[in-house]
C-alpha cells in the first residue's frame, strides 16, 4: 500500500518571530520511504534541523512578519495490514527497566500520576500486568471520554478529562498515559499521521495523538481514542506529553491561518523505488 501524507500550514506573525516546527517524520521509516520528506515555506526561508531532548527532528527558523505558509507532500509505503496487539507483551519490573524509560514512569504537565494513583490501581491493580492491564486502560479510557472537537481544550489534564468524560484524540492519551505511569508502566505521547484507511470516514483529517507503552523491551502504539487496529501509522514526535512535541511553537503571538493535513492510501506512483532512491531524508 502506498499512503500518501503531507500538510499545508499557514502561521501570520506581526514581526519576525524565532519558531520551532516538529513536523518530521521520526526516523525509523527511511526505508519505507519513496522521496525524501520535502519542506518548503512560502515565502522562501532559511532553517535547520536539530535533535530535541527526545530524538525528534525539530526544524528551527525564522518566521517573517505577515504570513507564512509551511508544506509538504511526500509518499511512504505501508504494509496495508491492521497494526497487531502484542497480547503477549510482558511488563518489566521497575528495577529492570533502561534508564531511559524512567522518565515515562513520572508525572508531567498534563499527566497528574500524583492525583490519580489510588484511582489507577483500584481500577486496574487486580488485572495481569503487562498487556491485559494495558488493554483494560485502553478500554475504560475509551468508554470513559466521548469524542467531541467543540470540547477541545489545550489546557486540559489527564484528570480533567476524566472529569470532563469529553475531549480529543490528546485528551485519551493523556488519561491513558497516566493510568500507564501510575501503574509503573512506561507510557509516553505521541503524535503523527493516522488516516481513516478502510474505516468509515468520519471527520476531517488532522494529526493525530495516540500512546507508546514499554513492554517485552519494545515501545508499543496504545490508541485509546479508536481502541481498534489500525492500519498506516506515521509517528511524528513523542515526549512525556503533548506539552513536548507541539507541531509548531512561536516566541512571540501568531495566528493560525490555514491548516490542512492528508493521510490516504493512493495508487502506485508512476515511477520507481530506485530511480527515486529509498530511504532518503532531506534531515541535516
Amino acid at each position: 500500500m502506498f499512503i500518501r501524507y503531507g500538510y499545508e500550514i499557514t502561521i501570520n506573525c506581526w514581526s519576525p518571530t524565532a519558531t520551532v516546527a516538529l513536523l518530521q517524520i521520526r526516523e525509523g521509516r527511511e526505508a519505507d520511504m519513496l522521496q525524501a520528506q520535502p519542506f518548503a515555506a512560502d515565502p522562501p526561508i532559511e532553517s535547520r534541523i536539530f535533535r530535541d531532548l527526545y530524538g525528534n527532528a525539530a526544524r528551527r527558523f525564522i518566521a517573517p512578519a505577515g504570513n507564512l505558509t509551511l508544506t509538504s507532500d511526500s509518499v511512504i509505503l505501508d504494509s496495508g495490514l491492521p497494526e497487531t496487539w502484542p497480547v503477549e507483551a510482558r511488563q518489566h519490573p521497575v528495577a529492570d527497566l533502561p534508564d531511559a524509560c524512567l522518565i515515562y514512569l513520572a508525572g508531567s504537565r498534563y499527566c497528574e500520576t500524583d492525583r490519580l494513583s489510588q484511582m489507577a490501581w483500584s481500577l486496574f491493580g487486580h488485572i495481569a500486568p503487562g498487556w491485559p492491564r494495558v488493554q483494560a486502560i485502553s478500554d475504560f479510557v475509551h468508554d470513559r471520554i466521548r469524542f467531541d472537537y467543540q470540547a477541545a481544550r489545550s489546557t486540559r489534564t489527564a484528570l480533567e478529562a476524566y472529569d470532563d468524560r469529553a475531549g480529543v484524540c490528546r485528551d485519551y492519551a493523556h488519561l491513558a498515559i497516566a493510568l500507564c505511569r501510575c501503574l509503573n508502566i512506561p507510557a509516553r505521547y505521541v503524535n503523527g499521521y493516522l488516516g481513516d484507511i478502510h474505516v468509515p470516514l468520519r471527520l476531517p483529517m488532522d494529526f493525530s495523538a495516540w500512546a507508546e507503552v514499554y513492554l517485552s523491551g519494545q515501545w508499543r502504539a496504545v490508541d485509546p481514542r479508536n481502541n481498534m487496529p489500525r492500519i498506516g501509522r506515521i509517528p511524528i514526535a513523542h515526549g512525556r506529553d503533548a506539552a513536548d512535541v507541539a507541531m509548531i511553537t512561536t516566541f512571540a503571538p501568531h495566528i493560525l491561518n490555514t491548516f490542512r493535513v492528508w493521510a490516504e492510501e493512493v495508487q502506485a506512483p508512476d515511477y520507481s523505488l530506485a530511480e527515486h532512491g529509498r530511504g532518503q531524508d532531506s534531515l541535516g
